[in-house]
């Protein structure tokens, strides 16, 4: 990224007063590089001196505590300078479809990059719309989904598709596993996602309108189908995230992934009847959510700043098998980790920013996804930083 001035900052961080924001600061400040220039960002003072105090017993060797920036979600003109005066802003203040558009427009214009951990469809085709050639033009790289969604998914397939043959049509399905909770943001995110179907169609079909296809090439889902797999644990069925179109448009940006690519993204219960009750409680809140008495009542159940013990994070995991084709060949994939709502979210927000920050990687700008932007190199910072990424024997799972 071409930056006129020298950065005050190389990272802030958007949110830290909160559950996720906090895991984050700490991660760095365990884990960041000696001499890191960082701040924490938010709207109380007092709030983010006591989570700066907190940090003082972790500190890691070199790293200094974090200056202190005061900005609103809303104050476009706070939001304006925290963005010109860092190299990456990380910001966990969701949901982003409420929340996150000013600090979006204000990296853009001031050549920033930005990483974020939104899961909201409508949110970042919105924001690609309404930013993404601003930030070509301004050099900035909006990086969205840099937590569980959809870091996991999409650097998985990136593996994949590179222990397999170039310039063939490729092949791959994702199958998730999750022993965990989801974080009060990701709940509210998708209450309110809910809600807003509608919009969400109608701004996924402008984007479609207006977002050029790789030429000569073809990027699709792969068919969607309820598959009995003994070999993965129960049955699979489509899992309808973000993480697919993720997947799809890496695929759509890099070469690598062939002249016809399909990715099927899918979840893994042990029972079927866990799956037709999942189905069941997201139709029914899908049903529900667009009507406010009912929005508010689903949306006290969680609170977007609240989180699980540590000890019931440390019982937490996560586990992601990647099976590809094409050319005549087979490869087997698998990623893995601890807590995926929380603390390994932490660690992949932290590690996209620092990526960003100090890393060498291709010349990208505008909106963006994690393997367009940063492949290999946040590949290996994730894997050095215990997350598990490797290739299982061809032919099994």
């Amino acid at each position: 990224m071409a930056i006129e001035a020298e950065r005050r900052y190389d990272l802030a961080l958007f949110g830290a007063t909160g559950f996720t924001g906090g895991l984050t600061a700490r991660y760095l400040a365990a884990n960041g590089p000696a001499g890191l220039r960082w701040a924490l960002v938010g709207r109380n003072r007092r709030k983010l001196e006591a989570v700066r105090a907190g940090l003082e017993g972790i500190l890691g060797n070199g790293v200094p505590a974090p200056n202190l920036l005061e900005a609103d979600a809303a104050d476009a003109a706070a939001l304006g300078r925290v963005a010109q005066a860092a190299k990456v802003v990380a910001t966990t203040v969701g949901p982003y479809a409420h929340y996150g558009e000013p600090l979006v427009a204000a990296c853009s214009a001031a050549g920033s990059d930005y990483v974020d951990l939104t899961g909201e469809p409508e949110f970042v085709d919105r924001m690609w719309l309404g930013y993404h050639e601003r930030a070509r033009q301004s050099g900035a790289r909006l990086v969205h989904c840099c937590g569980f969604d959809s870091i996991p998914h999409d650097l998985g397939a990136y593996l994949t598709v590179g222990r397999l043959p170039e310039g063939v049509p490729l092949e791959v399905n994702g199958y998730v596993r999750v022993g965990g909770q989801f974080s009060g943001g990701t709940y509210h995110s998708a209450i309110n996602a809910f809600a807003r179907g509608r919009q969400t169609m109608a701004v996924a079909r402008q984007r479609r309108q207006v977002e050029q296809r790789p030429a000569g090439r073809r990027v699709r889902s792969a068919p969607a189908r309820l598959n009995r797999a003994p070999e993965l644990g129960g049955w699979t069925a489509p899992f309808p995230t973000i993480d697919g179109p993720i997947v799809r448009r890496s695929a759509a940006a890099l070469d690598r992934y062939g002249p016809d690519f399909s990715y099927g993204h899918n979840i893994v219960a042990k029972h079927l009847y866990a799956l037709a009750g999942g189905a069941a409680g997201a139709g029914a809140a899908a049903l529900l959510a667009p009507f406010p008495p009912a929005r508010k009542l689903m949306l006290r159940f969680k609170s977007p700043g609240e989180g699980p013990s540590e000890e019931v994070r440390a019982g937490s995991w996560f586990k992601v098998t990647f099976v590809g084709q094409g050319g005549g060949e087979r490869v087997v994939t698998e990623v893995s980790g601890g807590d995926p709502g929380y603390d390994e979210t932490a660690k992949m927000l932290a590690h996209s920013a620092l990526c960003l920050a100090f890393d060498e990687l291709p010349e990208t700008s505008g909106q963006v996804t994690t393997a367009q932007a940063m492949g290999d190199a946040l590949l290996a910072r994730l894997q050095a930083a215990g997350i598990g990424f490797r290739v299982v024997d061809p032919g099994g799972v």
